[in-house]
């Protein structure tokens, strides 16, 4: 949709995204096990909402609504009801209606288009947060948890690790279709991890990949599914992470920057947004993100902008074969030329085209509901030039975000404007 009124993001805040190989993470190898626990849902959500208010200079009792993106708290931490968990990140915020979203990994940028609902509806502030704290599990029991985003009576059974062969199924059909070999696709796992050893907030800052590794199963690198049809096709490296972190953002309306004091230059501009919802199950074509590509044309469409306007994009790359069909959902590259786009370095800090940043969910980090909170304050901090060693060297003046959830089955898209 294109905004009734106009919608602004005033800043936010993002925690570390931790996990296994995170030096900060603590783990049965790392000296602080046994002595101290990592941070846990609440304390994500909290140093979140905290941090963006701190950020922006905003008061909590200025926050007319709230809503938190997480999808599976009650599985890995034995924890719903996060609207009213996260009024307790400070007293002011008692009293006003916050909601949780969920829409599996979309869950994040379902929180921040419905905060862009209620600034149509009548309120002029809003906060849209998320968290996930996915590392108290097994990553087999894990798997089983995350597998709720797909039909569980359908497509359960696929395998053990069931998103990881639902796109494993994606990346053969695609090489099979387009002729792109493991090389082709390992280039977007090598642009993640360089990007993210610039990111101090990545979760996997302090890894790398090189491609030669990161194009063939080895010791390090193992195919690990069960499916025997499909194990050819995934590796470690091609998957996004298991992380633990929050992020959070504040949103306003014109009238809402005149309360609040803050002039729009400091801000970035909501030009367009779309939801766009597919069947469980009902995937038409493995080649192709459909229901991604519906909500990227809505959002092209309803703001005049066309992909060539594109300076920045932020997408969700579960796997490394989904960043490939993103660029075409999203129009960067014609169908099956992807593999070319991310060959050619064309989405790297120093291409046309880049795109995510800061590592991407392979990198960066994938704690669910915070991912789509995530990729709107990174296009933010693009926008003002906040984000260091991987900062663009020209600022962009228009980006787009991508948060899918499942295989493709809710995808929300949106595009933003820098401001000053």
């Amino acid at each position: 949709m294109k905004p009734q009124k106009r919608i602004f993001v005033v800043g936010g805040h993002l925690t570390p995204f931790i996990g296994k190989m995170h030096p900060d993470f603590i783990w049965k190898k790392h000296p602080d096990f046994g002595k101290k626990e990592n941070p846990g849902l609440e304390e994500y959500i909290t140093t979140a909402i905290k941090g963006a208010l701190e950020a922006t200079g905003v008061d909590a009792a200025d926050i007319d609504r709230g809503f938190i993106g997480n999808f599976a708290g009650q599985l890995f931490n034995n924890q719903g009801h996060l609207g009213a968990m996260a009024v307790r990140a400070d007293e002011k915020l008692a009293g006003k209606p916050f909601t949780r979203l969920e829409g599996a990994c979309a869950s994040g940028g379902l929180a921040i288009i419905a905060g862009v609902d209620a600034l149509h509806a009548g309120s002029d502030v809003v906060l849209a947060a998320g968290a996930e704290v996915q590392t108290t599990v097994s990553a087999r029991e894990g798997a089983g948890y995350l597998a709720r985003a797909a039909h569980w009576e359908e497509e359960r059974d696929i395998d053990e690790f069931t998103f990881p062969a639902m796109f494993a199924r994606r990346a053969k059909i695609y090489k099979e279709t387009f002729e792109a070999t493991d090389e082709d696709i390992a280039h977007v796992t090598v642009k993640a991890y360089e990007n993210a050893n610039k990111n101090p907030n990545a979760h996997m800052r302090e890894v790398s990949w090189d491609l030669e590794s990161a194009s063939k199963p080895g010791k390090r690198n193992p195919a690990f599914l069960g499916n025997e049809e499909l194990k050819p096709h995934l590796k470690v490296s091609d998957c996004s992470q298991v992380s633990d972190g929050g992020a959070a953002v504040i949103l306003a309306t014109e009238e809402g920057l005149k309360k609040l004091g803050i002039a729009e230059e400091d801000c970035i501009e909501l030009l367009s947004y779309a939801q766009a919802t597919g069947p469980l199950g009902k995937v038409d074509d493995y080649t192709e993100l459909g229901t991604t590509k519906k909500a990227a044309q809505q959002i092209y469409e309803e703001s005049g902008l066309s992909p060539q306007d594109v300076d920045v994009a932020e997408v969700h790359d579960c796997f490394a074969v989904t960043e490939l069909l993103m660029y075409e959902a999203l129009g960067f590259a014609e169908r099956g030329k992807g593999a070319e786009l991310a060959r050619k370095g064309e989405t790297s800090l120093d291409g046309s085209i880049p795109v995510n940043t800061g590592g991407g969910l392979i990198a960066f980090g994938h704690p669910v509901g915070a991912t789509g909170i995530k990729q709107v304050l990174e296009i933010y901090r693009q926008m003002k030039g906040q984000c260091g060693d991987y900062q663009l060297a020209e600022i962009p003046k228009v980006g787009v975000t991508a948060n899918m959830g499942g295989d493709d089955r809710t995808s929300v898209c949106m595009a933003f404007k820098n401001l000053g």
